[in-house]
């Protein structure tokens, strides 16, 4: 196995790079590690959106202080259905 150690500045390991082949060889065998993988890419995928939405709601927010404002025009319901 040609393991790959990164370091900090000061020379410190801070981590361990494996080789993808290896990586699926052993979660091949140890099904926790697979386990572990399939949480942390879901933790993730989690993440990712609520960072979305919170970037989505910041926009509204905005889109609706332009619109009391008077400087946008919000568009109707209907056709808001109607773009779909």
């Amino acid at each position: 196995m040609d393991l790959q150690y990164l370091s900090d500045i000061t020379g410190k390991q801070t981590a361990v790079v494996i080789p993808i082949d290896d990586w699926n060889n052993l979660t091949h065998k140890h099904k926790d590690l697979k386990e572990m993988e399939r949480m942390d890419l879901q933790r993730q995928t989690t993440s990712n959106e609520k960072q979305l939405l919170i970037e989505e709601i910041k926009e509204a927010v905005v889109n609706f202080n332009l619109a009391k404002q008077g400087k946008l025009k919000l568009k109707s319901a209907r056709d808001l259905y109607y773009e779909l």
